[in-house]
C-alpha cells in the first residue's frame, strides 16, 4: 500500500514571519486523518523569514530532527548547546524528560528552509540531549542520517526508526527493502520520483506499509527522505 499525501492538501499556516506547510496535524491544523504515520509524528516544511524566529520554548520525550533545505537556523538550548547550523548539515535533539531551546533565522536578508521532524520516542523521561553534524549526500547513493544506533555516522535517536536521504538523477535509481511489518514514509524536498509507479513532486509524501520492495526512480533530479519506521502499535 503506498497513499500519497499531495502537497497541496497539507496544512498551512502564514504567521507572516513564518510560513508552514503540515504533513500531519500540529498546532491550529487538525485533520483527524492525519495524525502521523507510525512513530512519525511531524513533518513540517517550515519558511523563517530573516532575523526571525522562535522564542525560547518547551519540549519533552520527542526525538526532533532539524533538516535545512536552504539558509540557516541559530539554536541554544537549555543543554548549553548552540550553534549555527546550515544546509548540508542536520541537527537531532532528544528532548527527552524536558528542553527549552530557540531557533532563529541569523540571515538580515536570506530566508531559512527546512523541515523539521519528530518520532515519538520508544521510552519517556529519558535524558535530553543535542547532535548536530554535516549531511554530505552523494547521487544515487542512501545516506543514512539518523537511527537507534548511529550506525553509518549517523545521529542516534531513541527509537527504532531510521531517516535516510539521497538525490538522484534524472532516470538514475535507488532500492529500499522493508523487513516484515514494518511502515515508511517518504518526503520529496525536490524534484519528481516514481516510487513503485506512483509519481510524486516536490513536497509531496506517501505513506507506506505491507511493501517489501521500494523501487524509486527520478523522472526528474530528485532529493527526498525515507522513513523506515517500526510497525504500528
Amino acid at each position: 500500500m503506498i497513499a500519497l499525501r499531495p502537497s497541496a492538501e497539507r496544512g498551512y499556516a502564514d504567521h507572516g514571519w513564518l510560513k508552514a506547510k503540515h504533513s500531519f496535524s500540529f498546532a491550529g491544523y487538525y485533520d483527524p486523518a492525519e495524525m502521523g504515520w507510525g512513530a512519525l509524528r511531524v513533518i513540517n516544511e517550515d519558511r523563517v523569514a530573516p532575523g526571525m524566529g522562535f522564542g525560547t520554548h518547551g519540549h519533552r520525550d520527542m526525538e526532533i530532527v532539524t533538516y535545512i533545505l536552504s539558509g540557516a537556523l541559530a539554536h541554544k538550548d537549555s543543554l548549553g548547546s548552540g550553534g549555527i547550523i546550515k544546509r548540508g548539515e542536520v541537527q537531532r535533539m532528544s528532548a527527552g524528560k524536558g528542553v527549552m531551546h530557540s531557533e532563529f533565522n541569523p540571515s538580515p536578508n536570506e530566508e531559512t528552509h527546512l523541515l523539521q521532524i519528530w518520532i515519538a520516542p520508544a521510552q519517556h523521561g529519558t535524558s535530553a540531549s543535542y547532535e548536530q553534524q554535516e549531511l554530505a549526500l552523494e547521487s544515487g547513493v542512501w545516506r543514512l542520517i539518523a537511527s537507534p544506533d548511529g550506525a553509518d555516522g549517523s545521529t542516534t535517536i531513541g527509537q527504532d526508526a531510521r531517516i535516510l536521504a539521497t538525490v538522484l538523477g534524472v532516470g538514475e535509481r535507488i532500492n529500499h527493502r522493508l523487513s516484515t511489518g514494518r511502515l515508511a514514509y517518504v518526503q520529496v524536498v525536490r524534484g519528481q520520483l516514481d516510487i513503485n509507479g506512483k509519481k510524486l513532486s516536490a513536497g509531496d509524501g506517501a505513506k507506506i506499509a505491507d511493501e517489501s520492495e521500494l523501487q524509486f526512480q527520478a523522472d526528474e533530479e530528485a532529493e527526498f527522505l525515507l522513513f523506515d519506521l517500526p510497525p504500528q502499535v
